[in-house]
């Protein structure tokens, strides 16, 4: 008989509180609670939608089929139809070998982006296998606009609806189609699922309906309809477990449905109401990509069910309370605080081990609203605001001490910086000149030198990455406005991408321009604890921080991260410190009475 200790290697501890860290996976017995405890990974249990790479031709009407880290995207129209075909590996799209010929409104299946099958919009079908299209034996009757059991394997699918006549079916078996049982409805771009022949889901379609017929390998039968009835939406999954996303009815739609087998149940909607896109998966992890809002759209959005849960955790605290300081650091336990106001102006410096802060060496000047990036090692601080009002002053921190640089060329305070060591830096935004001002600079380890501005002045914002290439999101611009917007500079220019959730000032990232974490700042309410994750493409509210903050200092990546100082809501500098972690565990409890 198996015992605990020969599988996990110890025994269960027995303990009068739960330990401080216990190991995913650990059992332990809490003599006070008497009861039997483990901790295993926090993760969603609901879906939602995240933005991620786009696909290089963006069309609506085409087919796809595949799983969320093996797509196939092919066909469709941008207002002239197209061949392209495109693969996805889970991060990006990849141009793969054309279609024989344009086309769209075809149906198509498949189980994985390497293998599958596209049918339609005439008699013509073709066969993908991981690299070429081929022509194989036609269906018995051309028709455009079907839905099919996407995810069929590429030897066994069945095709159903379309125009003409509108119920007809087809089945697929590796070499030939034979004609089967018709739909009950008549219907064109309905939503299709189902994973074998003998099992299959229809739902929706035009004219706008929310009809969803049950196929068991002989006949279809009606079953619970849509909660929202529409057309041209993409679908995904198998006939016990399907989505339904976007749409037409009246205009686009973002409503997502899961069908669980036997009814539909609302979900997260999509990012963007969207119609006439492509889809393929599962109903834990799918994909929407291309479709129209009415022009042709690039867009991807993944579905994901069961996601790590990020979380905030109390660090230690600072020496010195206070706000508006400068940060550097790589992760949550190596992290640099200098500067700020305490609540006057300050050099003080701190560095954090991940459990306590140790004063070292101080800034040369004093001040508050500064800036700084870079490593506990190799740091820079420049900018901010001294009893004779904007400062042009630059420092550098070797890991022992600050030196004092050539100097930034327009004096300013409240911009934010992008560094990776103190040899290499940018500089951006911030009051000064007033109101607020788009001016770039770029440090080289020796000197400033002025690049091309952001596309809009703004101060108070969020930056973080490197010199060449660096993120500013979120701010305030003037006459008294928060703004969401969020730049990328690419080494050479800014450019404008998708917005924050919530337009706010006070508030810092860390990361890089490819993941990124934003937190605290101010707005909608005097003092801010939302958090937001970047993947890239897309902003995402993620856990809150504990402690409502602005003008606090930042450390880290977006998976570990640290929030140090900033100005609570009562208003008052805090020396608080929380650690952000991408992943989090829940312990569950095993009652022994």
């Amino acid at each position: 008989m198996a015992t605990y200790l020969g599988t996990h290697g110890s025994k269960i501890q027995n303990y009068t509180t739960d330990p401080d860290n216990p190991n995913t996976g650990e059992v332990w017995y809490n003599e006070t609670s008497n009861a039997l405890k483990f901790q295993y990974p926090a993760v969603t249990t609901t879906g939602s939608w995240s933005s991620a790479n786009p696909v290089n031709n963006g069309r609506n009407n085409g087919g796809g089929f595949g799983i969320y880290t093996s797509a196939l995207f092919f066909g469709g129209t941008d207002g002239t139809d197209r061949a392209y075909t495109e693969f996805y590996n889970g991060t990006n799209w990849t141009e793969v070998n054309d279609l024989p010929s344009a086309s769209q409104g075809m149906a198509s299946f498949g189980a994985i982006g390497t293998a599958g099958v596209s049918a339609g919009p005439n008699v013509d079908v073709q066969v993908w296998n991981g690299t070429n299209w081929a022509e194989v034996n036609n269906l018995n009757a051309g028709r455009g606009g079907m839905a099919s059991s996407k995810q069929s394997p590429s030897t066994s699918g069945i095709v159903f609806g379309g125009v003409p006549p509108g119920t007809a079916a087809e089945v697929w078996n590796g070499t030939n189609w034979t004609e089967v049982g018709d739909l009950n409805t008549s219907r064109i771009h309905a939503g299709g699922a189902g994973d074998t022949i003998t099992a299959a889901l229809c739902f929706g379609g035009k004219p706008t309906k929310a009809n969803t017929e049950l196929w068991n390998g002989t006949n279809w039968t009606e079953v619970n309809d849509l909660n929202t009835a529409r057309q041209q939406f993409g679908s995904s999954g198998t006939a016990t477990a399907a989505l339904a996303f976007g749409g037409e009815n009246g205009g686009k739609k973002a409503v997502t449905e899961l069908w669980n087998g036997t009814n539909w149940v609302e979900q997260n909607d999509l990012p963007t109401a969207l119609s006439d896109m492509s889809g393929c998966g599962t109903t834990t992890n799918s994909l929407s990509y291309g479709g129209s809002p009415p022009a042709s759209v690039a867009d991807t959005n993944e579905w994901i069910v069961g996601a790590p849960i990020g979380a905030w955790s109390t660090g230690g605290s600072l020496n010195t309370a206070r706000s508006t300081g400068g940060g550097a650091g790589i992760s949550a336990d190596s992290a640099l605080a200098f500067g700020g106001a305490s609540p006057s102006r300050t050099a003080v410096t701190e560095l954090y081990d991940g459990s306590s802060w140790t004063e070292v060496n101080d800034l040369n000047l004093a001040r508050d609203y500064l800036c700084g990036n870079g490593t506990t090692t190799s740091a820079i601080a420049a900018a901010g605001e001294t009893p004779g009002g904007r400062t042009t002053d630059a420092e550098t921190w070797n890991g022992t001490n600050w030196t004092e640089v050539n100097n930034i060329n327009t004096a300013r305070y409240a911009a934010n910086c992008a560094a990776a060591n103190n040899t290499a830096s940018l500089i951006f935004g911030g009051d000064g000149p007033p109101p607020t001002t788009a001016l770039t600079e770029l440090y080289n380890g020796t000197n400033w030198t002025e690049v091309n501005d952001l596309n809009a002045a703004k101060s108070y914002m969020g930056g973080c990455g490197i010199s060449t290439a660096a993120l500013a999101s979120g701010g305030y611009s003037a006459p008294g406005a928060n703004v969401a917007t969020t730049e990328y500079y690419n080494g050479t220019n800014w450019t404008e991408l998708n917005d924050l959730n919530t337009a706010r000032n006070g508030l810092d990232t860390s990361g890089t321009y490819t993941a990124a974490l934003a937190f605290g700042g101010n707005n909608p309410s005097p003092r801010s604890a939302l958090t937001e994750d970047w993947n890239g493409v897309s902003w995402s509210e993620v856990a809150d921080l504990s402690t409502a903050r602005k003008s606090l200092v930042r450390s880290g990546t977006s998976s570990s991260a640290a929030c140090i100082g900033g100005v609570t809501a009562a208003p008052a500098n805090t020396g608080a410190t929380e650690e952000w972690s991408s992943t989090s565990n829940t312990t569950k409890t095993v009652s022994t009475d």
